[in-house]
């Protein structure tokens, strides 16, 4: 049995939030995004949108988030996964921005189905009963 089968879903998401801390520590706004396979985490990251351009010159953020605002955002997103119901493959978006001093996080939850593994499970028999409908 590989060790991360033994690594509950809320502990990965504990590990990925200190992987992204320094990143984090210089941004105000994005969205983190954490893909789900087999309720193991594969990949995750930064979709950065704190640039903005005006008149030929790039300006990022003013200050990123604090320690105190990152650990908010962790506990909020390892408080999110008890509304992951059901589902084993798929994706957590994690939405945030800093607005008066306050972390904001909008979470969507995607679940990932794959038909040919409902194909194999299910005997012909019932495919032409639908259609018989």
């Amino acid at each position: 049995m590989p060790i991360n089968d033994l690594v509950s879903l809320s502990r990965q998401m504990d590990i990925v939030f200190k992987e992204l801390e320094k990143e984090l520590s210089h941004l105000d706004s994005g969205t983190v995004f954490v893909q789900v396979r087999n309720n193991m985490i594969g990949k995750f990251g930064i979709r950065h949108n704190p640039i903005s351009g005006r008149n030929g010159e790039w300006a990022g953020p003013e200050e990123g988030l604090t320690a105190m605002q990152i650990k908010s955002f962790r506990q909020m997103a390892i408080e999110s996964l008890k509304f992951k119901n059901n589902w084993t493959h798929g994706e957590l978006s994690y939405e945030f921005a800093v607005r008066k001093g306050l972390i904001v996080v909008d979470t969507v939850i995607e679940s990932n189905y794959n038909m040919a593994n409902h194909m194999i499970r299910y005997p012909r028999a019932t495919y032409s009963e639908a259609n018989a409908e």
